[in-house]
């Protein structure tokens, strides 16, 4: 990749009607472009930050990625006021940044970093985004690093991850130059509410709290690990690194989900005599998220598995959804039931309940099917068996009396010979 577009998010700071600061963006057109110092320009109509070489390659975070899939996107960076000369070999005493930050499309990965654009002008001072030197159509900015001075990258911005299973947040960086100052700081915010969860100065060797490692912190990886995600670790992790004078942090979105354990109050057969009652319930228990969706319907089973002309399912309109349940691990539990009145010509008929959430790619579904019999049959088998029974009891007392009677009388005896 030699070359890539991006969108210059110039800023343009004046005095509002209310005599207050007001910020106005700028959409401009930009080229990253890495080269060499004095190459012309791919695109003269637009801004050039003309990328050349250093001891890092924003690239290389990139590799593999076709251009079309990247979103790029250059920024000014105030460093309010604070000078620091950057500590790298032919470094100017002065320097303008610029944050460059390279997304994929589709979300999977984010790499932020600085332009570091040497000037012999010293810096306006802490408000220095009031001053700021303008940029015209078509100037070429010379940039020295062929990536940012600084880079910090995550794989993914918004992770959805399985309760209780152990987590790692991903979280890098990298520096061209040895033995900088590096404050590393992990915090959770949730709803407004901040906690810190790690920092690290490397100067200093001060660490607080824990969940990254200090043998990978040392080679860039700032990784934080989560031993096992709870329904409060839900939402947003920030990962920051600061070189005096620049600051930067990511923020990482973290969204636990459960899958629903669905289940259903009766077997794979239900039987029925014709006008019987039943009430069926299915049931999904401890899904998180709140948001889920439970539909029963019944069909032909015969007729199901016809890949062509089969009727479709009918969803049935006389289902009850109970209120939510709200468990003690923070997930949630709802039923969905009713009242199936047996017909002789729904026997053989199929009902299905499907179970849909975020957390599944495909719904949940259980079925049963419906056999449902007449009165008569019932009255008959009943009858039949009753007679059996009188029969074999009757037949058992005669046998058991004859017997022991006959054993003790002898002229019964010579009656049974006879």
């Amino acid at each position: 990749m030699s070359w890539l577009p991006c969108q210059f998010i110039d800023e343009s700071v004046f005095v509002n009607a209310e005599n207050l600061p007001e910020t106005k963006l700028i959409h401009r057109e930009a080229m990253l472009q890495f080269g060499q110092k004095g190459d012309a320009p791919l695109n003269p109509r637009g801004i050039t930050f003309l990328v050349t070489g250093s001891k890092l390659d924003l690239r290389r975070y990139v590799d593999g990625v076709e251009a079309e899939q990247l979103e790029c996107e250059v920024r000014r960076y105030s460093t309010e006021g604070i000078h620091v000369r950057w500590p790298v070999q032919g470094a100017h005493e002065y320097n303008r940044w610029f944050t460059c930050t390279v997304k994929h499309s589709k979300g999977l990965f984010t790499a932020t970093g600085f332009l570091r654009h040497p000037s012999d002008q010293p810096p306006p001072g802490q408000q220095d985004f009031r001053r700021w030197p303008a940029i015209q159509d078509g100037e070429i900015l010379t940039t020295t690093g062929n990536t940012p001075a600084l880079i910090i990258s995550v794989p993914c911005c918004s992770l959805i991850k399985t309760h209780l299973s152990q987590q790692k947040l991903h979280c890098q960086f990298a520096l061209d130059h040895k033995g900088p100052n590096v404050t590393v700081e992990w915090h959770f915010q949730y709803r407004g509410e901040r906690n810190k969860l790690f920092s690290h100065n490397s100067r200093s060797g001060q660490t607080e709290g824990s969940g990254v490692g200090m043998k990978s912190l040392a080679a860039g990886d700032a990784s934080y690990i989560l031993p096992f995600a709870k329904m409060s670790s839900e939402g947003m992790y920030i990962c920051s690194v600061a070189v005096n004078p620049l600051f930067i942090n990511l923020d990482i979105n973290l969204h636990i989900q459960e899958t629903p354990r669905v289940s259903l109050n009766i077997g794979p057969t239900l039987v029925l005599q014709e006008g019987g009652e039943q009430k069926v319930i299915c049931e999904a228990e401890n899904y998180y998220p709140l948001d889920v969706e439970i539909v029963w319907y019944e069909q032909d089973p015969a007729v199901s598995g016809q890949r062509v002309g089969a009727p479709l399912p009918r969803p049935l309109q006389n289902v009850l959804l109970s209120s939510h349940k709200h468990n003690s691990d923070k997930t949630y539990s709802v039923s969905a039931f009713f009242y199936l009145q047996a017909r002789l010509r729904d026997s053989g008929r199929q009902f299905t309940c499907s179970v849909s959430h975020r957390s599944l790619r495909v719904p949940i579904k259980k079925s049963f099917i419906l056999a449902v019999e007449e009165p008569g049959s019932w009255v008959f088998n009943l009858t039949v068996g009753v007679i059996v029974v009188t029969l074999l009891a009757f037949l058992f007392v005669m046998v058991f009396y004859l017997y022991s009677g006959g054993c003790g009388d002898p002229h019964a005896n010579r009656l049974m010979k006879g």
